[in-house]
């Protein structure tokens, strides 16, 4: 699981955890009579909901992402400080996400639910009651600045509209649009080298680019050509370009610019209901092109074609229910999600779901949907049914009891097979794998099939072709279920077509791409979970000392958020070799089983607290590259800062890739040496890209945002600050002669 979503882990760091009631004790050393209202408590209940839950909790415990808020470590930590420091650090550090999005009555509000919770009396007696507000049907998307038939950005109304320049620059603009070819089902097969159609540039999930003139000798001569501001999100998102057009998404905005300029050429904007924070929580990784489409997901759960020419809705599909997507007043995770992006084979939209610990009974899905009308033509349940393969593998559960499965990342696909792959998400509720049914003393199968396994399905109807289970019974939330890469490689002295993947245990792992038979393994040397590999079926074995017994804290190295994450490889075709940016992480995990009432309805039952790995000498980033015919590891570079973004790497023997503290650079594929770099505004957590235009090459990448994979790395180096900056989209090129 990936909540993602979160994206906040070093929340309030120093205000600690536990989850002890609080003692009679004085919170603070200038500790004097309540100044707040029951209606403060109550708004500030309210704004905790909104921005403060999906981290630390419905009932202020703590999870994954942030620690308890409430309790006698939280009393012992402040008792010797100042009421005013506490308030300081909130309004210094939080929300992550968005330093300074909040009011300071909102921040007021929030304290004093907090201080309330600790308790600490209000002035006006018991707590007001909060009901949510009721849910609504979103409302209908609006565009913004095309009050023009043609779309184009409109201007301010008492300018002169018959002045010769505007017009100009309308026409400049709307030849550019006009111009835009279809993308067809050839040109996604083999795109122009000048383009980026697909979140990793091709079907096969290279991220890699054949331009060439950028190379190793000039790349230091790198300089910014333009940037753009982006909307508040938590943004992963992978630009795409075509033509000279490029793509950008972040909350409720998609946004048409000029490539080589950054001029705004048309924008859409959903309209949102309140609950949905107005977009900042999404994280959708890619858009999709099929024709004149531009295809995208959004945090309502709806998948939307625009006129990629003009920004109009072509058509607009329900995925998620507003009940699967509902979360208000809990974490964020209980509801569905579209994190992942889509992909089009052969006219079907292929988008996968996840999360939904408590709102998807059943578990998570991959949807088709007819790319020309958006209709859903099938759907895969990613967690196997009675009658499928797999569907005795729950350990005797019914389909209602069981929950996961979830797909973050964009698919691959092969045309020639006519293949799409997808990796799965583990199940979120370990005590169904874990525990005797009700009314047994002992577990049968419960290897909890299509968890942490590789799918291939036909695209035209989802027929489940073949799968691959990378790690049987996975309780530790280290899903397998990043991009999958196909590649062809010697195998024994013969060319030989694989899917090679790595889950959050930074093992990496091949299968062959027509029938998901095992190929091999390499493990990169940051988990203690597998102590031994199969050569011949891959079949693991799983270390003793980390299986889990209730109530014991035990050692889990990686922590929950990965050695490696959703930032994705890429894949040199011509030297076979893969890249692949690392975190060196553990953490202390507990199993908290609950009643099997409990456990029926869903949500987690494993307790992280992230630490450093034993004997760590506080180099924590590792950016590696992996020979995929030899199978060794050809270099490593070690920094103390984490990597944060997916590589990109070019023809011309470049590797790019971004760190936490807000480096972007250019690597040596051959040795990782840095040969140029520049620091963002903020930590570039997203998939940089390449693009021409007019021959002319450029280097994107979007800085802001943050991820929960980022907020896990910022927790190891404290001394990192994070600047309240808000999301841009760089664009680099060469210097003009």
């Amino acid at each position: 699981m990936n909540i993602r979503m979160a994206a906040q882990l070093p929340a309030l760091a120093l205000l600690l955890l536990a989850s002890a009631p609080l003692s009679a004790q004085k919170l603070f050393v200038d500790d004097s009579a309540a100044t707040f209202t029951d209606e403060q408590v109550a708004r500030g209940q309210a704004a905790y909901g909104r921005v403060c839950v999906s981290c630390h909790g419905a009932a202020l415990e703590g999870g994954q992402f942030g620690p308890t808020l409430k309790g006698d470590a939280f009393a012992d930590h402040w008792r010797s400080r100042t009421r005013a420091a506490f308030s300081e650090q909130v309004r210094a550090t939080m929300p992550p996400r968005g330093l300074g999005m909040l009011s300071g009555q909102a921040y007021t509000d929030i304290e004093s639910f907090i201080l309330q919770a600790n308790g600490l009396a209000s002035v006006g007696g018991p707590s007001a009651a909060l009901t949510a507000s009721a849910a609504s049907a979103p409302p209908d998307a609006v565009q913004v600045g095309q009050n023009m038939a043609s779309g184009r950005p409109r201007v301010v109304a008492q300018r002169n509209l018959d002045d010769p320049l505007y017009k100009a620059a309308v026409a400049t603009r709307a030849a550019k649009l006009d111009a835009l070819s279809p993308v067809s089902d050839a040109m996604l097969r083999n795109p122009p080298e000048s383009d980026w159609l697909i979140w990793r540039r091709r079907y096969d999930a290279s991220g890699f680019s054949p331009l060439k003139q950028i190379d190793r000798r000039n790349v230091g001569q790198l300089r910014m050509a333009w940037s753009w501001s982006l909307p508040d999100s938590m943004n992963e998102i992978t630009p795409l370009v075509h033509d000279g057009v490029l793509f950008i998404y972040s909350g409720p905005v998609v946004q048409a610019l000029d490539a080589t300029t950054g001029a705004l050429l048309w924008q859409y904007l959903r309209a949102l209901p309140d609950e949905y924070d107005n977009g900042r929580g999404s994280r959708v990784k890619t858009l999709a092109l099929y024709g004149h489409l531009l295809i995208a997901p959004f945090v309502d759960g709806h998948v939307v074609a625009l006129d990629a020419r003009t920004g109009k809705v072509v058509w607009d599909q329900v995925v998620l229910t507003t009940q699967q997507r509902d979360s208000r007043g809990k974490a964020e995770g209980v509801a569905l999600h579209l994190n992942g992006g889509p992909i089009v084979a052969n006219g079907m939209v292929v988008i996968g779901a996840s999360l939904g610990l408590e709102n998807s009974p059943g578990g998570c899905f991959i949807i088709g949907l007819d790319a020309n009308t958006g209709a859903e033509k099938w759907r895969f349940n990613t967690i196997a049914r009675p009658g499928q393969p797999g569907g005795d593998s729950w350990n005797g559960a019914p389909v209602n009891e069981r929950f996961g499965g979830g797909v973050w990342t964009p698919g691959s696909y092969d045309p020639e097979l006519d293949l799409v792959y997808f990796g799965i998400g583990n199940t979120y509720n370990s005590a169904t794998l874990l525990e005797p049914r009700p009314g047994t003393n002992s577990l049968s199968n419960n290897d909890g099939l299509y968890t942490d396994a590789t799918v291939a399905l036909r695209p035209s109807t989802g027929e489940l072709v073949w799968h691959y289970q990378h790690h049987r019974r996975d309780v530790w939330d280290l899903d397998w279920v990043f991009e999958q890469s196909v590649v062809t490689v010697p195998v024994e002295g013969k060319p030989r077509k694989l899917v090679v993947t790595a889950g959050k245990t930074a093992i990496f792992e091949a299968v062959d791409a027509a029938t998901g038979a095992f190929v091999f393994a390499r493990d990169m040397g940051l988990q203690n979970v597998v102590v031994a590999i199969d050569p011949v079926t891959g079949e693991k074995t799983i270390n003793p000392a980390v299986q889990p017994e209730a109530g014991k804290a035990k050692l889990l190295c990686p922590a929950a958020t990965g050695a490696r994450n959703w930032p994705a490889t890429s894949v040199n075709p011509a030297t076979n070799r893969l890249y692949v940016m690392m975190v060196e992480t553990c953490t202390d995990y507990t199993y908290a089983p609950r009643t099997p009432a409990e456990t029926a309805a869903g949500g987690g039952d494993m307790r992280f607290a992230p630490r450093l790995p034993p004997g760590s000498d506080g180099l924590f980033g590792r950016l590696a590259a992996i020979d995929l015919a030899t199978r060794q590891v050809v270099w490593t570079q070690r920094q103390r800062m984490p990597y944060a973004s997916s590589t990109l790497a070019t023809a011309t023997g470049l590797l790019f890739s971004g760190d936490l503290d807000r480096h972007f650079r250019a690597h040596d594929q051959d040795t990782g040496k840095v040969l140029w770099q520049t620091r963002l505004n903020a930590a570039p957590e997203s998939s940089p890209i390449t693009y021409a235009v007019d021959g002319r090459q450029y280097v994107a990448v979007v800085a802001g945002g943050g991820s929960a994979f980022g907020a896990g790395g910022r927790g190891l180096v404290p001394e990192l600050q994070s600047p309240a900056a808000g999301i841009t989209l760089y664009v680099f090129e060469l210097p003009r002669r």
